[in-house]
């Protein structure tokens, strides 16, 4: 494998932190902005050689289809997070209560790196289910690392909480007049409105492990 120059580090170091901090990844505008590149196109050229060296992988017809390959070892410590349950990713899905995901009952472990976590209390893992994320690149089988947290600001993707259906779904919400946007990243699917009051969030998304085929 290639070794990086100083350039294509600063660019994966970018996409990664962007990711962490937004929960998607960059358009090649945001990498040029935050490099501080001269322009779109030298951006290109350093992704496709990040591309063919194996460092990225890019959606064609996306404009934040970069995902980075999980190619460099764990840095620093790890830390033990807990799947505790299932998430819609489309239709909603039944949940009996908001406090059926219950940390301290789970049978799964995973081991992530404290990079991910940030020193962030209150972080469990869900594993995702249906493809209504998809244009993030989270898709159906993988598993969302969230914080938990009861208040998200616009446009963060959540774990919502539906009280009177009793149901539960991961969508970007949008607080509008009177009414809450809860918003698929799917271009083929339609947003789920629903009245204020109905809407409980249960904790925000911080990180994605994808499923390897």
């Amino acid at each position: 494998m290639k070794t990086l120059s100083s350039r294509q580090r600063h660019i994966i170091d970018f996409v990664n932190r962007f990711w962490l901090d937004r929960s998607y990844p960059p358009t090649v505008r945001d990498i040029v902005s935050g490099c501080g590149i001269s322009s779109t196109s030298v951006v290109d050229y350093n992704l496709a050689i990040l591309e063919r060296e194996g460092y990225i992988r890019r959606h064609p017809g996306i404009s934040r289809g970069i995902e980075l390959v999980d190619q460099f070892p764990a840095r620093g410590r790890t830390v033990k997070v807990s799947v505790i349950g299932q998430i819609a990713a489309g239709e909603p899905i039944p949940v009996p209560t908001p406090d059926t995901w219950d940390v301290t009952d789970s049978s799964e472990i995973l081991e992530v790196t404290e990079e991910l976590t940030r020193g962030r209390e209150g972080v469990f893992a869900l594993r995702v289910k249906g493809l209504s994320m998809v244009d993030s690149l989270i898709n159906d089988g993988d598993i969302v690392l969230m914080q938990s947290v009861n208040v998200v600001e616009n446009g963060e993707m959540a774990a919502v909480w539906l009280k009177a259906e009793k149901e539960v779904t991961l969508k970007k919400v949008y607080r509008e007049p009177k009414r809450i946007r809860l918003q698929p990243s799917n271009s083929q699917m339609k947003p789920i409105f629903v009245e204020p009051d109905n809407v409980e969030i249960q904790g925000k998304v911080i990180g994605v492990i994808r499923q390897v085929a």
